[in-house]
């Protein structure tokens, strides 16, 4: 094993942007497998529907700092278009829609590698999502990239009260940490190191709290007014920037 870095304990990860790339999809069509279950005859209203309530969900929750489920996304769009949705083809209905998007979650090839010279420094390794999704399906799919049985705590907001940068997202991750050390007591902010592709939900979040953090930029994100602590070009690079601060 390699030495351990001085004063890091742990380095948590965002997931979409930044352990798996980021995608420019349509929404809509991701959401008309879902339309396609609940209601075979007037597929194009209710996926618009869909797609509608989940924008203005992601609006509020970023505006509220609340958190939510795909559930509540689907209540949405039932109340805001006149919709009877079944609550009985809801499963259904979202496997179909997370069946679709399935082939845009595979991680970056440099994950795995990272993770595990990672956890060879003797760092444990955390996992915070800003998602409505459920548990399960985040978990497949690490599981189907080799990544889950890499990470010691993986938290995901659809089972938290706030999304990040909410600093109760944080101190979820970091107590799941504190749960796998011998006194089980919450990882400190300033022994662990964030890193996400988000300069206000990611960078910003985590500084506020106290973690040292690590921008992977994104074309697609806006820019926010925050420093990171380091910039990595590559999701490999970041390495790199742990080793350097040994």
């Amino acid at each position: 094993m390699t030495a351990p870095v001085p004063g890091v304990s742990a380095v948590v990860f965002d997931w979409g942007g930044t352990l798996t790339p980021f995608h420019s999809l349509d929404l809509l069509d991701l959401w008309r497998a879902a339309a396609e279950v609940y209601a075979p005859d007037r597929v194009d209203d209710v996926a618009e529907a869909l797609a509608s309530a989940e924008r203005a969900w992601w609006t509020d929750a970023v505006t509220s700092g609340r958190s939510g489920t795909t559930a509540d996304v689907i209540a949405r769009a039932s109340a805001a278009a006149g919709l009877d949705l079944d609550p009985g083809l809801h499963d259904r209905a979202l496997a179909a829609h997370l069946e679709a998007w399935t082939p845009h979650t595979l991680a970056d090839p440099q994950a795995a590698p990272l993770l595990r010279a990672l956890r060879d420094r003797g760092l444990r390794i955390g996992l915070l999502s800003n998602t409505h999704w459920p548990r399960d399906w985040h978990e497949r799919w690490l599981d189907r990239d080799g990544l889950r049985e890499l990470i010691d705590a993986r938290v995901y907001t659809s089972d938290l009260a706030h999304l990040k940068p909410h600093p109760e997202a944080f101190r979820a991750v970091l107590a799941a940490l504190g749960r796998g050390r011998d006194d089980g007591t919450p990882l400190a902010p300033e022994a662990a190191v964030f890193v996400g592709d988000r300069p206000i939900d990611d960078i910003s979040g985590a500084k506020a709290l106290g973690m040292r953090t690590v921008l992977l930029p994104a074309s697609d994100v806006p820019p926010g007014p925050v420093e990171p602590d380091a910039t990595a070009e590559r999701l490999a690079d970041v390495l790199a920037v742990i080793d350097g601060w040994r």
